[in-house]
């Protein structure tokens, strides 16, 4: 058993982490501003903001974890500046800081973004970056600050986990999800779309691998994107989704139709709707392909342990456990995060 640390562990992918962890018979310390999206993780959570150095430094020492998985950050988009996003810069340099102060820390994983590169732009080197967003900007600042302040100090990797899935998630990929449900999905017809995407739980399985890898060279100063290794068409993942809910056959229509559709969405939210089915920006997103080299994370984390169909069916699940019991329920699934979460 080893003393790990999850930053952000309240977080969507943080508590799958926490829960992982804890069932595999670890000491997991959750820190995060908020209590966990899911109770029963197990773990130990204690209330703490990373921005508060001092406060951070401390509880780092006293707990003197072997390992840490850094996944406190502000997600959403709605920023405009540095400033906006002070956990993923500054949070970053407190987490630097606390790990040379943990005097049994092996080894360190932090969590960036997909992001950092704007969607369709393949960067050819991990230190190359093409944000288009503040948050994104953010995401790469903090991937600067690793490489120029960890250095050689302590072992540690980069991961950017890409469109990930499943328990305890949030927008944009729950409102997916319901969106199949209730049969108001439509697939550009004639379109083939290739993603990767990552169910949860073989996400938080490729970040245990990172952790145990007996071979520290091959984790050190190395980036990792997160995903299912095959990767995904939108149409064949709803079809999926809609199969578990008993939603009938995915429609598809003109890709012409679903621009004015798009349009329709992008005046609704002129007009206050925070998240209609469609708009612009989620229809260029979707019809972009996005498609990651997982060979790195493969090579250390081997087989994973869940199919997609297996993911959905536990989704699924999961949903009509915890979301889909009651109006008010299904309301509060669809609200936006906006503050600091995990990744």
């Amino acid at each position: 058993m080893s003393r790990v640390i999850v930053t952000g562990g309240s977080g969507f992918i943080g508590s799958n982490l926490v829960e992982h962890l804890a069932a595999a018979g670890h000491d997991v310390l959750n820190l995060d501003r908020r209590p966990p999206r899911n109770p029963a993780a197990g773990g130990r959570f204690v209330p703490l903001d990373i921005l508060d150095r001092q406060a951070f430094l401390e509880c780092v020492r006293n707990f003197d974890p072997r390992y840490v998985f850094h996944l406190a950050a502000r997600t959403d988009l709605n920023g405009n500046s540095d400033a906006d996003y002070a956990t993923n810069i500054e949070g970053v340099s407190n987490t630097v800081a606390a790990a040379l102060a943990a005097p049994s820390l092996e080894r360190m994983v932090f969590a960036s973004s997909m992001y950092v590169c704007r969607v369709g732009y393949i960067p050819s080197r991990d230190d190359e970056y093409c944000p288009h967003t503040a948050y994104g900007r953010s995401k790469m600042l903090g991937e600067q600050i690793v490489r120029r302040e960890a250095g050689d100090k302590f072992c540690w990797a980069l991961v950017r986990p890409t469109s990930i899935w499943g328990p305890w998630f949030s927008i944009p990929y729950i409102t997916f999800f319901h969106t199949v449900r209730r049969g108001l999905y439509v697939h550009p017809k004639g379109r083939t779309i290739r993603r990767s995407y990552g169910f949860v739980r073989n996400t938080v399985w490729q970040l245990r691998r990172l952790m145990e890898c007996s071979e520290p060279g091959k984790v050190h100063r190395r980036m990792f994107y997160l995903a299912d290794y095959e990767p995904v068409d939108p149409l064949r993942w709803a079809q999926i989704i809609a199969d578990c809910f008993g939603s009938g056959k995915v429609r598809e229509a003109p890709l012409g139709l679903l621009r004015i559709g798009a349009l329709i969405g992008d005046m609704l939210k002129l007009g206050g709707m925070t998240n209609p089915p469609l708009f612009s920006s989620r229809l260029n997103n979707l019809l972009t392909n996005a498609v990651f080299d997982l060979s790195p994370i493969e090579e250390i984390s081997g087989e994973q342990p869940y199919t997609l169909a297996e993911g959905v069916a536990i989704t699924v699940e999961w949903m009509r456990q915890q979301v889909l019991q009651s109006p008010v329920d299904l309301q509060m699934s669809a609200s936006p995060i906006r503050r600091t979460r995990a990744e």
